[in-house]
């Protein structure tokens, strides 16, 4: 008997380097896990979708729907198809199996990142009138509150007729001139953060040097397309696809389902030029900072760090902890751990090849020096954060 081909609608438009992400995670699960046949209807993106998706799905009768949030999600949920949905309008859709993503950890994410530059005037500029900004927004503010740092948030337009991009480019231009200098600043997303390095420019404020500007989503065209080319956080975007259809299967197949939630969490910063900063007053501890940057693929020791830097042990020791908050020890374990995060996140590198190239003499060794950093080995922060 030949296995049942399963027919699965997909409403996600690929325009979107986030939804991208989604569909090659969706996309890799029917490749290794599933016989599906996939329907992208276009008509949903039409004028007139609202009469022709539905009949189109009727037509179909498909097995299962990914989507994200179509005119016509509410109908099409009564249409009780097994259905998991992508929402951005709202944190989750009733009803219906879905994929949340953990906003408020990507606003920390954002805030250790600029932190780690030396840092200690912020800005955040998203949307406050969509619920995902605001959450993000939430995340970097109280990160930083407890840095002992505030933040100056911009606010939109009251008038939308001046929430396009040629008429709000001044008015952020105006803003940002107006705050203290350096300044570190995150932006909501990757489109958010193109528009402030263009309103940076138009006040005359360098980027990163006055002003390092962070994005979300890693959207490597935009961020190219920025000049300085931007900063942005990479979220789990292809393994939450893959987990979506995962999900999917099992509801397709009538399994009983203990939580339908899928979480999309930050994994780490591609850092571009437009965070590429290091602002710190004492200069022998930005020195020593540098070193440790430029050096951190080897398994460099504190006393090389002393060395490079020509002061005694002590004296650095102390200035740094008064600059970073940590001691040098700690600054080469996080640096080099966030090497290794990189490697795990943007390569296909075994473990022992990472090991290897980093100057670990073992896995073992790595998989120690990685878990008492993060809380678990590299190869569960792969499977975990980055994919399956």
């Amino acid at each position: 008997m030949a296995p049942t081909v399963r027919k699965v609608v997909l409403l996600i438009n690929p325009s979107r380097a986030h939804t991208r992400g989604l569909l090659k995670g969706i996309a890799k699960y029917s490749r290794l896990k599933g016989l599906w046949r996939f329907y992208r209807p276009l008509e949903y993106r039409e004028r007139k979708g609202m009469q022709r998706l539905l009949p189109a799905l009727k037509a179909i009768q498909p097995n299962g729907i990914l989507m994200r949030e179509p005119p016509e999600r509410d109908q099409i949920i009564k249409m009780s198809i097994p259905t998991v949905c992508f929402p951005y309008t709202t944190e989750k859709i009733a009803n219906a199996a879905n994929v949340i993503t953990d906003h408020v950890s990507v606003g920390e994410m954002a805030a250790k990142h600029l932190l780690r530059r030396g840092l200690r005037q912020f800005a955040y500029c998203g949307f406050d009138d969509w619920w995902w900004s605001r959450l993000r927004g939430d995340g970097f503010r109280k990160t930083l509150a407890q840095a002992g740092c505030q933040i100056s948030i911009y606010r939109l337009p009251r008038e939308k007729s001046k929430r396009s991009w040629d008429k709000e480019l001044p008015i952020i231009a105006d803003w940002l001139v107006k705050l203290p200098r350096p300044m570190g600043l995150m932006a909501c997303n990757d489109d958010r953060g193109e528009l402030v390095i263009e309103a940076c420019k138009m006040a005359g404020l360098r980027v990163p040097e006055q002003v390092a500007v962070v994005g979300v989503d890693n959207d490597e065209f935009i961020c190219d397309l920025s000049s300085p080319p931007l900063s942005s956080i990479v979220l789990s975007v292809e393994k939450a696809g893959y987990e979506a259809a995962e999900l999917l299967d099992k509801m397709m197949a009538a399994e009983q389902i203990a939580r339908p939630e899928i979480y999309i969490r930050p994994t780490h910063v591609v850092t571009r030029q437009s965070t590429d900063i290091l602002s710190i007053e004492d200069t022998d501890v930005a020195e020593a900072v540098s070193f440790i940057r430029q050096h951190a693929k080897m398994p460099i020791q504190v006393a090389s760090v002393v060395e490079a830097v020509s002061l005694s042990r002590r004296v650095l020791e102390k200035r740094f902890r008064r600059a970073l908050g940590h001691s040098i020890h700690a600054e080469i374990r996080r640096v080099r751990t966030e090497l290794i995060v990189q490697m795990l996140a943007e390569t296909e590198m075994p473990i022992s090849e990472i090991a290897d190239a980093l100057g670990f003499p073992s896995v073992a060794h790595v998989s120690r020096y990685f878990r008492k950093e993060k809380g678990m080995s590299p190869l569960k922060y792969r499977r975990q954060y980055v994919r399956r």
